[in-house]
């Protein structure tokens, strides 16, 4: 909508007024806004970026937050994010922080990009991840913390598979 990154005056209204949603289709959960599959979208570098950028201001932080909730008032949801167990869902069942080195995640980001036909740089790739990292951690709201209750998982040397086993087997000593 050609609204700036930082221009918390004008993005505020915009995020308030966005319809997102979910859908389930042959084995994948698409991203909806406003009715359009954004799912592929959202993956984009500069949309990373940029969503690392307005999170950060106090106005959309709010208005996500109360959208963020709504979403997941009915529980049984899978949400991810830097500040989903110490700040949208404080008191959720089961919450884990994941963790891998800088360099295993630029690893993974650039062998994803490819493979989605875009190209990538991996210097240049860890170069974004350690600065989102940075900036994320520092902002004033709702920074990156890993929540007091939440399991740590280095996921360094593990296979997507393996991660989802060991959520899984914690999830399920909770009697989830």
């Amino acid at each position: 909508m050609g609204v700036a990154w930082d221009d918390e005056v004008r993005l505020a209204p915009l995020v308030s007024h966005l319809e997102i949603g979910f859908r389930f289709e042959e084995g994948v959960n698409k991203v909806l806004v406003d009715g359009r599959d954004v799912t592929t979208a959202i993956r984009a570098p500069e949309i990373s970026d940029g969503a690392s950028r307005v999170s950060a201001l106090p106005a959309v932080r709010a208005a996500l937050l109360g959208l963020q909730r709504r979403l997941g008032e009915e529980g049984g949801v899978v949400v991810e994010g830097r500040d989903v167990g110490t700040v949208v869902f404080p008191r959720a069942g089961a919450k884990f922080f994941l963790t891998a080195s800088a360099e295993e995640r630029a690893r993974r980001r650039t062998a994803e990009l490819r493979a989605s036909g875009r190209p990538a740089d991996e210097a240049t790739v860890l170069a974004e991840i350690l600065e989102r990292d940075d900036r994320d951690t520092n902002r004033a709201v709702a920074p990156l913390r890993k929540a007091p209750d939440a399991v740590q998982i280095d996921s360094d040397h593990m296979t997507p598979s393996e991660v989802v086993d060991r959520l899984a087997t914690e999830v399920k000593a909770r009697g989830g």
